[in-house]
């Protein structure tokens, strides 16, 4: 999950797409009628839009949820290499890893821009955009 407006975010999505051969990961955008429930489930405030999340095992009986800068080393961790030697980076603890995910979330839209609708995805990748939650069929596995 992750801010459909932020430019750095965007730039995110386009880099995992291509690294991403077996589809492991679909997205949603946080202002998605989506995201809203699934964050509610979790406990996360669903206006806030500073964070990125991951729900591992979103189908099992037990989904966990990672949120900042646990979020982006799951996701790099199962990149194909070479990015899955970031994993180094999960030795450092959580508050200091946070600590920088702040700092350049506080400045995103600054740095990356920020656009008036989320990222149109093209014809190869969009059924891995999930944008409303009515589409059972098509359940995010992220």
């Amino acid at each position: 999950m992750y801010d459909g407006v932020c430019g750095l975010c965007s730039r995110l999505n386009q880099f995992v797409l291509p690294r991403d051969p077996t589809a492991a990961f679909s997205f949603v955008s946080l202002q998605s009628e989506a995201a809203r429930p699934l964050l509610m489930k979790f406990g996360k405030n669903p206006d806030d839009l500073d964070t990125f999340y991951v729900v591992a095992d979103y189908k099992s009986e037990a989904p966990r949820l990672y949120d900042r800068s646990r979020a982006v080393l799951f996701v790099l961790n199962r990149l194909q290499t070479p990015w899955r030697i970031l994993k180094v980076a999960e030795l450092l603890p959580t508050f200091v890893l946070d600590f920088f995910y702040r700092m350049i979330a506080r400045h995103r839209y600054r740095i990356f821009g920020r656009s008036d609708q989320c990222l149109l995805p093209n014809a190869d990748y969009a059924k891995r955009f999930i944008e409303t939650g009515t589409d059972h069929d098509s359940e995010p596995r992220l």
